[in-house]
C-alpha cells in the first residue's frame, strides 16, 4: 500500500490556523476591553452610530456643566431677593409704625434712622456680585447698577441697562439668565427703592408717611411678581438637568447595545479558538514529522 502526501497542505494549514488565531485574538480583544466593536473594521456601521452617539453624550455634558453653573449663579441671585423681601417687610412694618400719629418727633426719626437702614441694606443687595460680576445691572455687569443720588427723581440713579442674558441648556432650548435691575428694584409700576427714599423723606420731615407706605406696599407687589422669575428658572434648569442626565444614560445603553461584548460567548469563542489553534499546531507538527520521515526514507 502507497501513502500519498498533498505536498500543498502546508497553505491549507497556515490558513487555518491564522483564522483560528485571528478569531482568538478577536475573543482576548472582547473580553479585555468589554466592546465587540474595538476597531472600525468590526462593524462599520455601528461604529459609525457610536461617533454620533459621542458627540450627542458631548454635548450633554456641555449643557450639564452650564446649568450647574447657572444654578449656582440663579441661587445666589434668589437668596439675595429673599433677603430683600425680608428687609422690605421690615421697612413696612417701621412705616406703619410711623404712620402713627401719636408718635414724637424724636420716635419718628428714629424710625426714619432704621427705615434708612434698610434703604442702604436694600441698595447694598441690589448691587450683589457673582464671580466678580453684578447679578442685576441687566447685560452691563461690570458696572455697579445702582448709587443713591439725590439729583434723581427717585433719589437713586441705575447705570445698569434692561438687557437679558441667555444660555443654552440643551438642544435647541435656551434660558433668560436674568432680570434687569430696572425692572426688580426701580420698575415704574413700583420704584422700591425709591419707594424707601420716599418713606425715609416722610418719617424725617413729619410728611405723609401712609401714603409712602402704601407706595412702598405697591412697589413691594410688584417687585415680588418679578421676582418669580428666578424661581421659575431654576425649576427649569431641574427639570433640563434631569432630562440631560436621563438622555446621558439612554445614550450609554444605546452604546452598550451597539459595541458592547456578549462576555460569556467571547469566553466561549476564546475556548474553543484556543482548542482550535493547539489541535492545528499539533496536527501541524505530526504532519510535518512525517513528511522529514518520508524524506529520510527516500
Amino acid at each position: 500500500m502507497s501513502i500519498r502526501v498533498d505536498p500543498n497542505i502546508a497553505p491549507d494549514l497556515l490558513s487555518a490556523l491564522n483564522l483560528d488565531q485571528q478569531q482568538q485574538n478577536t475573543a482576548l480583544e472582547q473580553l479585555s476591553t468589554g466592546q465587540a466593536v474595538n476597531q472600525l473594521s468590526d462593524n462599520p456601521a455601528a461604529a459609525a452610530d457610536v461617533v454620533f452617539t459621542h458627540i450627542e453624550s458631548s454635548q450633554d455634558d456641555q449643557y450639564l456643566q452650564n446649568i450647574s453653573d447657572l444654578t449656582s449663579q440663579l441661587q445666589t441671585a434668589d437668596s439675595t431677593l429673599s433677603s430683600v423681601t425680608t428687609a422690605v417687610n421690615q421697612a413696612i412694618s417701621l412705616g406703619v409704625e410711623g404712620a402713627n400719629g401719636n408718635l414724637t418727633a424724636s420716635d419718628q426719626q428714629a424710625i426714619a434712622s432704621q427705615v434708612t437702614g434698610v434703604l442702604n441694606q436694600v441698595l447694598s443687595l441690589a448691587n450683589q456680585t457673582y464671580n466678580g460680576v453684578y447679578l442685576f445691572a441687566g447685560t452691563n455687569s461690570t458696572t455697579q447698577p445702582f448709587v443713591l443720588d439725590s439729583t434723581q427723581p427717585d433719589g437713586v440713579l441705575y447705570n445698569g441697562n434692561d438687557a437679558v442674558n441667555s444660555i443654552d441648556i440643551s438642544n435647541g432650548n435656551s434660558i433668560a439668565i436674568n432680570v434687569p435691575g430696572s425692572q426688580l428694584f426701580t420698575n415704574p409700576s413700583g420704584d422700591l427703592i425709591g419707594s424707601l427714599n420716599a418713606l425715609v423723606t416722610a418719617l424725617q420731615t413729619n410728611g405723609d408717611v401712609g401714603t409712602a407706605v402704601t407706595n412702598l406696599q405697591t412697589a413691594f407687589s410688584e417687585f415680588s411678581t418679578q421676582r418669580v422669575f428666578y424661581s421659575n428658572a431654576l425649576q427649569q434648569l431641574s427639570s433640563t438637568q434631569t432630562f440631560l442626565n436621563s438622555d446621558k444614560t439612554q445614550a450609554a445603553s444605546q452604546e452598550n447595545a451597539l459595541i458592547g461584548a456578549d462576555m460569556a460567548a467571547a469566553a466561549t469563542n476564546l475556548s474553543q479558538s484556543t482548542t482550535a489553534v493547539n489541535a492545528l499546531l499539533s496536527a501541524t507538527n505530526q504532519i510535518l514529522s512525517t513528511l522529514n520521515l518520508l524524506d529520510y526514507l527516500r
